[in-house]
C-alpha cells in the first residue's frame, strides 16, 4: 500500500477510533485521556509510519501503540495527580456518580481481577485481555499447562464469587 496520505489516515481513523478509545478506556478508566491517547497514536503513526512494515494487520500495530501509550499514561505524573485528587474527593465523602455510571462490564470485572491472587489474576489478564492460548500462557510463567488450566479454572470461581449478580457471558458460558 505504500505512505498513507491524510484521505488514507481519515479512512482509518474512522474504522479504528472508537475500538481504540474503547481498549485505552480499559486501561486509563478516563474516558477523555481515552480520546487524547488514541488522537496521539493516530498522529505518531501518521508521522512515523516509514516503521510500519506492511508485514503484520494494521489493526494489531494500531492495538499496540494504544496499549502502549495507555501504559505510558498510567506511569505518567498527570496519571498520578488525578489518582490523588480522586482519593482525596472520595475521602470527603465526594462521589462521582458519572465514574459509577461509566464502567461497563469489563471495568467492573478489571477490578475484581485486580482484587484475586497473582497467580489467578495473571493467567486471566494474559487468557481473556491479551488473548493468549493456555500453551502460551505456560511458556510465559514457565509452568506447566495443566497449572495453568487450574489456575484459570480457580481463577474464574474467585471472579464468580467477586461479581455476585453480575452476569458475564465468558464466566457462565464455561
Amino acid at each position: 500500500m505504500g505512505l498513507f496520505n491524510i484521505h488514507d489516515l481519515k479512512e482509518l481513523m474512522f474504522q479504528y477510533t472508537e475500538p481504540l478509545i474503547r481498549l485505552a478506556y480499559y486501561y486509563v478508566k478516563d474516558l477523555q485521556a481515552a480520546e487524547d491517547i488514541v488522537q496521539e497514536v493516530f498522529i505518531k503513526f501518521y508521522h512515523n509510519q516509514l516503521h510500519y512494515e506492511e508485514r503484520g494487520e494494521l489493526k494489531g500495530f494500531l492495538t499496540k501503540m494504544t496499549i502502549n501509550k495507555s501504559k505510558d499514561y498510567l506511569k505518567s505524573w498527570a496519571y498520578r495527580k488525578i489518582q490523588l485528587q480522586n482519593k482525596l474527593f472520595s475521602h470527603a465523602g465526594k462521589r462521582n456518580l458519572d465514574e459509577l455510571v461509566k464502567k461497563d462490564e469489563q471495568a467492573i470485572i478489571g477490578e475484581a481481577i485486580l482484587k484475586l491472587p497473582l497467580k489467578q489474576r495473571e493467567v486471566l489478564i494474559y487468557f481473556y485481555f491479551n488473548e493468549m492460548t493456555i500453551t502460551e500462557i505456560a511458556h510465559i510463567l514457565s509452568i506447566p499447562e495443566g497449572t495453568v488450566k487450574t489456575r484459570l479454572r480457580r481463577g474464574k470461581e474467585l471472579l464468580k464469587s467477586l461479581l455476585k449478580g453480575i452476569e458475564w457471558e465468558v464466566l457462565l458460558n464455561e
